[in-house]
């Protein structure tokens, strides 16, 4: 299908909901304002992939206990977490444009300051108190904010597309981070990527526009006599973050999301994202080769989120998340079976089976929160985030607390394994009956 809509022509202030006329503009704004929000998650990604990288560098040089800088990175998740819907609050507040250039300044800080620590408290000033504030103003609110603003049709592919910049961020930078910490050291890997969250600041001002009304279009696909007039910018943003949970925590089905979402988040950034290189290096691995396999993850979570959003816009998400939390649930008990020292034919069979559903469970997830609590969506879902990173913060403290105690990480994918399976019944349970996106789940619970 050609992409094909409307011209950017400007609205007079007498005329505010007059639909501009159709020229032969052939790319839709839309489209531009995706990529730069692919980009600007990428930018971000890169800090989001050093933890795992550098425990086992600050390990060494320091001698801080796994459970002490797991801590950071839970503070980090966390704050990554809890800042999401008060950020999609700001951006209907100050818009997209200057919520996130000032994310990136602010996690680029974060990520130079640790080059000059000497005391444990000073990596969770910075890992985790700035850089979980910056990424958190990028959390997948973000993309909920671009899709629900931006698009009507396509809007579960490009939702599929924006969350696959993750994990394209982690295939870009991991391999490359894992390098420059094993032979230059890991501040070279901490000054790679808070040079790369500001370089992508200037693409921030240049593409990524707030609201359709700011160029005189419609989202793309919106029907042809849709509105065009923005809506009123609110008053408040912490009445309105936390208006939205009050109202949604009166549902079953924003528990059943944050639930399950908790669940994701320990079996995800919290377990396998911080965890799974100092384990394979416990088995005898090279932090290098851990490293790649991550990286691969990421390749194949690229083909896994992107089919997942194509999926969305055909297929129950209910359904789909009930699939993938037992997929995940069964690899994680098979994972202990396979490590060891040399990269053998069954890790590899994990690493793909495992990426293909890291965070596949995202675009059929803000399909659910679209779905039942419609305009809130972008702050609602930014709630259901924000349990994500609760579980993977527990996950990341606990699983080094488990490595600490009883010298191996065994006992913590068995327990998320289990997990994974009660967030299967979850999300299978949110409505007996199968109700597509874009009707109002609340009133079928």
């Amino acid at each position: 299908m050609s992409i094909t809509d409307q011209t950017p022509e400007r609205l007079r202030p007498d005329e505010p909901s007059r639909r501009p006329a159709r020229s032969a503009a052939r790319v839709h704004p839309a489209w531009w304002v995706a990529g730069a929000t692919f980009l600007t998650i990428i930018g971000a990604a890169g800090f989001r992939s050093t933890p795992g990288v550098m425990m086992y560098p600050l390990h060494e040089e320091f001698g801080w206990p796994m459970g002490v800088i797991g801590g950071a990175v839970s503070v980090n998740l966390v704050l990554y977490g809890l800042v999401a819907p008060f950020s999609a609050a700001l951006m209907e507040r100050l818009g997209v444009q200057r919520v996130v250039a000032g994310a990136l300044v602010l996690v680029s800080v974060g990520s130079l300051l640790p080059i000059w620590m000497t005391a444990s408290w000073q990596l969770v000033l910075s890992w985790g108190l700035l850089v979980g504030l910056g990424t958190g103003a990028m959390a997948m609110s973000l993309v909920a904010t671009v899709t629900g603003r931006w698009f009507v049709k396509r809007r579960g592919l490009v939702t599929g597309m924006l969350t696959a910049a993750g994990a394209t961020g982690q295939l870009v930078f991991l391999p490359v981070l894992a390098w420059l910490a094993e032979h230059h050291g890991w501040r070279s890997a901490a000054l790679t990527t808070g040079v790369m969250a500001l370089v992508v600041v200037p693409l921030v001002l240049w593409r990524l526009h707030d609201h359709p009304s700011d160029l005189g279009l419609t989202a793309y696909g919106a029907a042809a006599d849709a509105p065009t007039a923005r809506p009123a910018r609110p008053d408040g943003v912490l009445r309105l973050a936390l208006g939205a949970l009050r109202d949604a925590s009166r549902t079953k089905v924003f528990w059943l999301l944050a639930g399950g979402f908790a669940i994701c988040g320990m079996s995800t950034n919290g377990l396998v994202g911080t965890h799974f290189i100092p384990a394979a290096h416990d088995h005898g691995m090279p932090a290098t080769t851990a490293a790649g396999l991550l990286a691969l993850v990421g390749i194949f979570d690229i083909a896994g989120t992107v089919f997942s959003g194509w999926l969305t816009d055909r297929i129950d998400p209910r359904v789909l998340l009930g699939v993938y939390y037992t997929l995940r649930g069964a690899s994680l008990l098979l994972l202990p079976s396979l490590f060891s020292d040399d990269l053998h034919v069954n890790m590899l069979a994990f690493i793909i089976f495992y990426g293909l559903d890291w965070v596949a469970t995202v675009p059929p997830t803000i399909a659910l929160c679209r779905a039942a609590f419609g305009d809130r969506a972008p702050i609602v879902f930014g709630w259901v985030f924000a349990s994500h990173q609760l579980g993977a913060a527990v996950a990341a403290v606990g699983a080094g607390l488990v490595r600490d105690h009883l010298g191996a990480y065994t006992a913590a994918w068995y327990v998320a394994g289990a997990l994974c399976f009660a967030a299967a019944a979850m999300s299978m349970s949110i409505a007996k009956r199968g109700v597509r996106p874009g009707t109002p789940l609340a009133d079928a619970i």
